[in-house]
C-alpha cells in the first residue's frame, strides 16, 4: 500500500482502521467476535512499529540518522509511560471504573493521529 499510494497514506489508513477497531469493542456482543477488530489492531500495530520511522528516515541526513531516530523514540516512549501511569486514574475517576472507555479513548486518539498524519511532510 505504501508503494502504491504513499507511506503517509498507508499509515493514516492503518491508524483509522485501528482506531475504529478499538471503538468497535464497545459494540461487540460476544468475545468470539473480538477476533475481527483484533485483526485490524494487529495490522495497525505493524504500521505503528514501522511507518513513522520510514517517514522520518526520508527527512534525515544519513550521517545523523541514529541520533535523530533515538531522539524520535523519546517522543514515542515518554507518552507511553505517561499514559500507563495515568490510565488507571482516568478509568477510576472519569470512566466510572469501566475500562472499555479507555479503549474507546484510545480509538479516538488513533483517529486524531490519522488526521494529523496528513499534515506530515513525507520525503523520499
Amino acid at each position: 500500500m505504501a508503494k502504491k499510494f504513499s507511506r503517509k497514506f498507508a499509515h493514516s489508513f492503518s491508524l483509522t482502521l485501528t482506531g475504529l477497531a478499538f471503538i468497535s469493542f464497545l459494540f461487540i456482543p460476544t468475545p468470539e467476535l473480538l477476533i475481527i477488530p483484533m485483526i485490524f489492531i494487529g495490522l495497525g500495530w505493524a504500521s505503528i512499529l514501522s511507518m513513522p520511522y520510514a517517514i522520518l528516515s526520508g527527512a534525515l541526513p544519513q550521517e545523523k540518522m541514529g541520533v535523530y531516530m533515538g531522539i524520535f523514540n523519546f517522543f514515542i516512549v515518554i507518552p507511553q509511560i505517561v499514559a500507563a501511569t495515568l490510565i488507571g486514574f482516568a478509568v477510576k475517576n472519569f470512566f466510572g471504573g469501566d475500562p472499555i472507555y479507555a479503549l474507546v479513548l484510545g480509538g479516538i486518539s488513533l483517529l486524531v493521529a490519522a488526521v494529523l498524519t496528513q499534515f506530515v511532510t513525507d520525503e523520499n
